[in-house]
């Protein structure tokens, strides 16, 4: 047996067989391992530390900073050549020409041939300027010596001592020794730090240039987060656009194409600048390749607009910083100041912030107004925003319908004359009921003696498409919805928008999705302010918006949905819009329920009390008393043409046609006749209410 294996054995009783051997085995230890040579392990450490993020941090730093004297004194060097050279004009010349204009090229031409005359000039009068100088400075000489010796002539004379006739010359002269010395004491510290101050000068522009290789930047600056935009970043973003003709022509361009653009101006939270393109691109070009264009600077899409100012063959990009837009834009005016007001004819509402992070004001007066946009976008709060804001004129009138029904608008009770709210057909029937009501109104006010003032009565519809394809019919075989001739809705709507404008009857409606099916041509075009949300494709941006607004760089279907909830691009005359553009994008304020409640409550308080209307009857005897006495509601007195007027909206087919003369009839000889006050006719609520008691009375005498 071997000697690593120990074998252990049993003694067996004499009678017993013996027992199984148990075998042990040791098995023996490996041979120890060779130690690793010493220079292979310094090359390992050497490589860790070679490869090391602080090791190349550190270098690419070392390099960068070094980089930049180099890049500075090229600069230095450019800049120093175009000064002394006609370089300058030669390279505005063929960018000039490059663009197609001519007329420039011409001009820069000139201007170079100007330069060069003057140089010649200037080197010409250096072939004089010595023997100039050398007798001008003996004559300046002559007569510095001849004025100190006559002023020294002076002071012997007034002193009575010869010696002072030296005096101004000794001083001039130990001045001059001063001087020297100074200069003999500065020279040398001033020659040995001169090469040090011409590296930190030259660091500064290579530094401020950012006159480096992309691999030795800063990784902030390498990957683009945060990375300003500068003229050669845009340029450069422009020639990778994929337009041939573009990025040709930039090539061409001497200046490298930095004539294309205006000045970069800071706007809100980001730049503006122009660009003029070459002859040969179209601005459908850039305007088609935003997505691009974005990422070339290094934004996102959302963070790049593109519009059509007036000038020809010229885009206006607007860059945000990164990440500027996902921020939110603060609470509305109208939650924190409680003193705000609104003049529905000279005010505007304060709806939010444009791209320059500038207060984006919305003018009502007079104008029909559509909002549009996906789902769940913001367009009811931002249209009740409006509302809000006008709720604050207490000579403002409003009949609302809701025909979401979820309770968005369920704070304008008490505040409108009628509140319709629910999604069913029956709702839709009495939602068009009250635009009806809304046309015998301005067709009362057309016919009204010219001069007659009137006050703002807003005809609001939340959810529109669902009148518009509300698929009910009434006893005529008359469609509520479509956009046909016959659609009760679509001709209401369509009558307001012809003219009601005039008397101050407007239509404001929101609606989902846009189509020709749920929002007619003719409808969207009638609305003098046309906002929309973020929408699905550009055919919805059009008829959201109009081509016009779309062919000048309008795209709500690039908003995000969900992430830009509440952004609008607006197309009207009734907010300020930059010189040149055709709309504007603006984020509105959000103003949630609890604080529109609070709104409605101070719009309240303006008004005497406005019993509002939730269900338009039809069809059924009236009580003119009882429903006269229902329209005035707390009110302690109201006059007979908003009697008449909330009357119409009651119930249009019993008192749509109603006149003063007809409220007098009813009410003459039950002591609540009209009067006058303040020099109008009223119907005063507490003879109402006593009218209708004694009647009671009367009619359960008579019972009895």
């Amino acid at each position: 047996m071997s000697e690593n294996v120990v074998s252990l054995h049993k003694n067996p009783e004499p009678t017993v067989d013996p027992a199984p051997v148990t075998t042990l085995t040791v098995v023996p230890d490996p041979a120890p391992a060779k130690p690793v040579p010493l220079w292979v392990r310094s090359g390992y450490a050497i490589r860790t530390a070679a490869t090391h993020d602080a090791t190349r941090t550190t270098a690419r730093t070392v390099a960068r900073h070094g980089l930049y004297v180099a890049g500075g004194a090229r600069i230095v060097a450019k800049r120093a050549w175009d000064g002394r050279t006609a370089a300058r004009y030669e390279r505005y010349m063929r960018t000039a020409e490059a663009a197609g204009n001519f007329e420039a090229a011409a001009e820069w031409e000139e201007r170079g041939q100007r330069f060069r005359e003057a140089r010649h000039r200037r080197r010409m009068d250096l072939l004089h300027s010595p023997l100039d100088a050398a007798k001008g400075a003996a004559v300046t000489t002559g007569m510095g010596i001849g004025g100190l010796v006559l002023i020294g002539v002076a002071m012997a004379i007034a002193t009575k001592d010869a010696t002072e006739v030296v005096t101004p010359l000794m001083a001039v002269i130990k001045f001059i020794n001063l001087m020297v010395t100074i200069v003999q004491v500065v020279w040398g510290p001033a020659v040995s730090l001169a090469p040090f101050l011409a590296l930190l000068a030259l660091w500064a522009v290579g530094s401020k240039q950012q006159a480096a290789p992309a691999w030795a930047l800063p990784d902030r600056v390498r990957n683009g987060e945060g990375e300003p935009i500068t003229p050669s970043i845009v340029v450069k973003a422009l020639r990778d656009l994929g337009v041939p003709a573009l990025r040709n022509a930039i090539k061409e361009m001497g200046d490298a194409g930095a004539s294309m653009l205006s000045p970069i101006v800071i706007a809100g939270c980001g730049v503006e600048v122009d660009v003029t393109l070459p002859s040969g691109v179209s601005t459908i070009e850039v305007q088609g390749r935003r997505r691009k264009l974005a990422e070339n600077l290094s934004r996102h899409e959302h963070e790049v607009f593109i519009t059509i100012p007036q000038a020809a063959r010229t885009v206006r990009l607007w860059v945000a910083d990164s990440g500027a837009l996902d921020e939110p834009i603060g609470p509305s005016p109208l939650v924190t100041d409680e003193t705000l007001t609104a003049d529905y004819a000279k005010g505007k509402a304060p709806w939010g912030q444009d791209l320059r992070g500038d207060a984006a004001a919305l003018s009502l007066y007079q104008r029909h107004l559509l909002i549009t946009g996906l789902s769940n976008q913001g367009k009811t709060v931002a249209l009740r925003s409006l509302a809000l804001w006008l709720s604050l004129d207490k000579s403002v009138q409003f009949l609302m319908g809701d025909l979401k029904g979820v309770g968005d608008w369920a704070m304008f009770d008490g505040l409108a004359q009628v509140l319709i709210q629910g999604p069913t057909d029956e709702h839709v029937v009495q939602v068009t009921e009250m635009v009806e009501g809304a046309v015998e109104e301005m067709n009362r006010r057309i016919q009204a003696p010219p001069g007659t003032v009137f006050p703002p009565l807003i005809v609001l519809v939340d959810e529109a498409q669902v009148a518009f394809m509300c698929p009910a019919k009434d006893e005529d075989k008359r469609p509520y919805g479509g956009a046909k001739a016959n659609s009760r809705y679509f001709m209401a709507v369509r009558k307001i928008h012809n003219q009601g404008r005039a008397v101050n009857v407007l239509m404001w409606q929101g609606t989902q999705d846009p189509t020709n099916e749920n929002l007619s041509k003719l409808v969207r075009e009638g609305a003098h302010t046309r906002a929309s949300l973020a929408l699905g494709t550009e055919s919805q941006a059009r008829m959201a918006l109009g081509d016009k607004a779309v062919d000048g760089g309008a795209a709500p279907n690039l908003l995000r949905p969900g992430l830009d909830r509440g952004t609008l691009v607006v197309a009207t005359d009734g907010i300020t819009i930059p010189a040149g553009q055709s709309s504007i994008t603006v984020r509105t304020h959000y103003v949630n329920d609890d604080d529109a409640t609070a709104i409605t409550d101070r719009a309240k308080a303006l008004r005497d009390g406005v019993t509002t209307l939730t269900l338009i009857e039809r069809g059924e005897e009236r009580d003119p008393l009882a429903d006269i006495a229902a329209v005035i509601g707390d009110a302690p007195r109201l006059r007979t043409q908003d009697v008449i007027k909330r009357l119409s909206a009651l119930n249009a087919d019993a008192y749509g046609d109603w006149s003063p003369g007809d409220l007098t009839r009813v009410l003459d000889g039950t002591g609540a006749e009209p009067y006058k006050s303040d020099g109008r006719m009223v119907v005063g609520r507490d003879q109402i209410t006593r009218a209708l008691a004694h009647r009671d009375e009367t009619d359960s005498a008579s019972g009895a």
